[in-house]
This record gives C-alpha cells, structure tokens and sequence, in this order.
C-alpha cells in the first residue's frame, strides 16, 4: 500500500517538509518512491509547491494522504476522495 506523507527536513527549531509517494512500511523518512513537493512552514509567500499531475496520478493508482497531506491538497484545490 502507498501513502502520500511529509518527511521532515531542515535544521532543529526550522523544519522543512517534503511530499512523498512511499510505501506504508518504509519509515517517516525513508526511501522515498517519487517526491511530490514540498511545505515549508516559514516562508509566508509560498508555503506549498506541489506536482498537481503526479499527486492526482497517485490517488489514482490508490496512495493514501496522511491526514495533514490530505488538509493542506484540500486547499490546493486536490479532491482528496474518502
């Protein structure tokens, strides 16, 4: 099963996440299948880049957004079936 989730980067105190297809197994910041985009909480311009074509191709071949994925698509304008 593949999960769409953030692994954490960045410095202590200055985090910075990315967006990855993984498999639902591999550790929070294991090997990643493919990136997706990335979040990144302190810059107020641009907080959120991501890959619109290759996240919907991964909900389509059946990956699962985290919770907090699934929040911050949702406001991407992503539909993020449940």
């Amino acid at each position: 099963m593949l999960k769409l989730r953030f692994t954490r980067m960045g410095k202590r105190n200055r985090p910075f996440y990315r967006l990855a297809a993984l498999d639902a197994r591999a550790q929070r910041d294991g090997r990643a299948i493919e990136y997706l985009g990335h979040y990144d909480p302190f810059n107020e311009k641009e907080p959120v880049v991501v890959d619109r074509e290759r996240i919907i191709h991964w909900l389509q071949q059946g990956a699962q957004p985290t919770h907090s994925v699934a929040k911050i698509l949702q406001k991407q304008g992503i539909h993020v079936g449940k």
